[in-house]
């Protein structure tokens, strides 16, 4: 699958193409809901969620407090990449 230019709000994506780019990235879908999917690093985890109006991100990282962000669709799509990938 061809991406949208990274640079492209969110919201310009269309809903197959974002899935598209969370598998490349390295999330996996949860069966159960289709509207989250699991990221994880060495050190910390993080589950995504593709809510109605926002992505919201749940990091959680053993031994420390969980963190919780969320990122506005009209963020670019790279923009919100740097900051899933970067960690809490």
């Amino acid at each position: 699958m061809t991406l949208s230019s990274p640079d492209m709000p969110l919201y310009n994506h269309p809903l197959p193409e974002i899935e598209g780019w969370l598998i490349s990235i390295g999330c996996q879908q949860d069966a159960k809901q289709p509207h989250c999917w699991k990221f994880s690093r060495d050190t910390w985890k993080a589950e995504i969620q593709l809510e109605t109006e926002e992505l919201a991100v749940h990091y959680n990282n053993p031994g420390q407090q969980d963190t919780y962000r969320s990122f506005k669709y009209s963020l670019s799509r790279q923009d919100i990449e740097n900051a899933i990938v970067a960690g809490p």
